[in-house]
């Protein structure tokens, strides 16, 4: 009897340890390409070489999932003929988190944004230099109200072209932890990277969906016109109305260069409009 006991209480452990996995494989599960992708994203500016293994068109982009020998990540270019299979080098790009495809239906955790196929951007003529995909999304900053749909390829003036100039704008500083000024975010820039700060402003000019993001231009009335301090340039997923005060909560990044002469001194990321 104890020996018969014995075995039914081994029998019913196994079973509550089995049962849970056997009841969970039936369920469904993430997308594992999409998995790996976000786990393997590379960095900024690192070349992508692999092959094919999913892909689709919108909205003038082809999304890639390319199978790479450091693991599957998400790409978008230009859109392009290309089909499952084909090995391709696409040339280094811009990479962003949490990117929602609104005519896809679709989230990434995380894809890279880049100019093209680099056999194609070889091509390019003289009067047609190559530019980072994301420097060339950016000159949209310099058409009010512009997006990802109305990029110009002509010559660019940088981020500096995009400043909006000093206005006549007062508006107080935000209270709470991690507030500060336009002014401060530029002063204690180098301190502040990487850091998350809170800052209250008037929008000056909002860039729509440039790379999946709204950029907005925030000004207090603080920070040197002459060393463009006094505007505060900050990605957000948000849509702020131009005019309205409102306060943002994001990360700071310092020194952020994106190429082709888009370079921020100071620039907030991944921001959020506080309601």
């Amino acid at each position: 009897m104890f020996s018969l006991r014995k075995i039914l209480i081994h029998t019913a452990l196994t079973l509550t340890l089995v049962t849970p996995a056997l009841l969970h494989a039936g369920e469904a599960q993430p997308a594992a390409t999409d998995q790996a992708a976000a786990a393997q994203a590379p960095l900024d500016g690192v070349p992508l070489q692999g092959k094919i293994i999913e892909t689709m068109d919108s909205n003038g982009y082809t999304y890639l999932l390319l199978d790479r020998s450091q693991g599957k990540v998400w790409v978008a270019i230009p859109q392009t003929a290309v089909k499952v299979g084909q090995e391709v080098n696409c040339a280094p790009g811009l990479t962003m988190n949490n990117f929602t495809s609104k005519t896809l239906n679709r989230s990434f955790a995380a894809i890279i944004f880049s100019p093209g196929i680099e056999k194609e951007a070889a091509a390019q003529t003289e009067s047609e230099p190559h530019k980072e995909g994301f420097a060339a999304a950016l000159q949209a900053e310099q058409a009010q109200g512009g997006g990802a749909d109305s990029m110009s390829m002509g010559p660019s003036t940088g981020s500096a072209g995009a400043i909006v100039p000093s206005g006549d704008v007062t508006v107080i500083k935000a209270t709470g932890p991690n507030s500060y000024t336009v002014g401060e975010c530029f002063e204690e820039g180098k301190e502040l990277k990487g850091k998350t700060v809170r800052v209250r402003g008037k929008v000056m000019k909002v860039s729509r969906m440039i790379m999946g993001k709204n950029w907005i231009h925030l000004q207090d009335g603080t920070g040197n016109p002459l060393k463009n301090h006094h505007d505060l340039v900050v990605t957000s997923t948000d849509d702020p109305k131009e005019g309205a005060i409102i306060t943002i909560a994001g990360t700071l990044n310092f020194d952020r260069d994106f190429g082709a002469g888009y370079k921020y001194e100071v620039i907030v990321e991944d921001a959020k409009v506080e309601k």
